[in-house]
């Protein structure tokens, strides 16, 4: 029998876990075709799959709202294919903005075909009246933290916690090093705009340490060509003298395990640097609308993944006007001048980050969607 798989991913991080879960589908199903949307290496596995995902990683109602038209365009676009495809499975990766409304509409046209979501929408952050529609549209939930199971299959929808896709990946990229106190990582993110407003703050911050600790070196990892293009010009633009900040293609993994410290734009690098123990700050900047709109929303009270399983402020969060140089600055200066601070942190984030279960989640995850059929 052949089983058809149409896989939906929006983000780097999707593409990278749906990569590796196609790949984990392919070597437990006898025969399996792909089609779909996601990034260069869910295209690797598969040409039949579209890369958008420099299109599509869009941050924020209101940068959502300005590209309506255009996601409008593609949803019409990816709902006609799959239903002319008619896939075994539609498999949604992350994305929930995108993806809850497709698997309504797919569920409604195509009820034979099996809705799996990897990666549980954040609904008990934001909106837990959405979990019985996703109980009506879903038949299988892949979850990431075993508190989410016990929230949705109370509400009468399959779901499994299959651990955290970042473990198998960190692993493989774990390196043996002794982090150097004179080096400070900075991770400004993924997207062209959450970059191009956090770098500015962090290299502003890079001039007032340099003043006080003239040894230090600031070294950052560019997630992609396009936003390696963007570091370096605003570098050039910023007036740092020559030398101090080091920007390098990709390699973030391996920063995170060198450095001392860090600054790190909110997101999946915020749990990468946690696994490894690396002590941060974190940072995070939205267009004022979107951050206003999402006060009214969210109903937890961090917005690191990572002091949300904690239950408290484990790193310290500069949020919109307080993601600025004075605050990143001093956060840097106290941990560069106490080694004890930065361990105490460092064994903080490795107690938390082992929360996130262990090695296996693709096959783990692969075994499930298999038990379906």
């Amino acid at each position: 029998m052949s089983n058809s798989v149409y896989v939906v991913a929006g983000e780097i991080s999707g593409d990278i876990h749906g990569a590796e879960l196609m790949e984990a589908l392919s070597e437990q199903w006898d025969v399996v075709h792909f089609r779909g949307l996601g990034g260069p290496l869910m295209k690797s596995v598969c040409e039949d799959v579209v890369d958008w995902v420099d299109d599509a990683a869009v941050m924020g109602f209101w940068e959502v709202l300005k590209r309506y038209r255009w996601f409008k365009e593609r949803f019409d676009q990816v709902l006609a294919e799959i239903l002319a495809w008619k896939p075994s499975v539609l498999l949604l990766v992350d994305y929930p903005g995108f993806n809850l409304r497709l698997a309504k509409a797919v569920s409604q046209q195509l009820p034979e075909t099996k809705i799996v979501h990897y990666v549980a929408p954040q609904v008990w952050a934001w909106n837990q009246k959405r979990i019985p529609k996703i109980v009506q549209t879903h038949d299988l939930l892949l979850c990431l933290f075993p508190f989410e199971v016990d929230l949705f299959e109370s509400q009468g929808l399959r779901s499994r916690c299959v651990g955290h896709p970042l473990v198998d990946e960190l692993e493989e990229k774990r390196i043996d090093v002794r982090p150097d106190p004179t080096m400070v990582g900075l991770f400004p993110g993924s997207r062209d705009r959450e970059v191009s407003k956090l770098f500015p703050v962090m290299l502003e911050s890079v001039k007032i340490l340099h003043h006080r600790y003239p040894k230090v070196r600031f070294y950052v990892a560019a997630a992609s060509n396009q936003v390696e293009v963007i570091l370096r010009k605003s570098l050039s633009e910023s007036g740092v003298a020559e030398g101090l900040v080091h920007i390098q293609s990709g390699g973030s993994q391996e920063l995170m395990q060198r450095v001392g410290c860090g600054v790190v734009a909110s997101g999946t690098a915020t749990l990468e640097a946690a696994y490894y123990g690396m002590p941060y700050c974190l940072v995070y900047q939205l267009a004022w609308p979107s951050y206003l709109l999402a006060r009214q929303i969210v109903k937890v009270p961090y917005i690191g993944l990572i002091n949300i399983l904690a239950g408290r402020e484990l790193v310290e969060e500069f949020v919109q006007s307080e993601a600025n140089s004075y605050q990143v600055s001093q956060w840097l200066s106290r941990h560069l001048a106490r080694p004890s601070l930065r361990e105490s942190l460092r064994k903080d984030l490795l107690e938390t980050a082992s929360q996130l279960g262990g090695r296996g989640v693709h096959r783990r995850a692969a075994q499930e969607i298999i038990s379906l059929f």
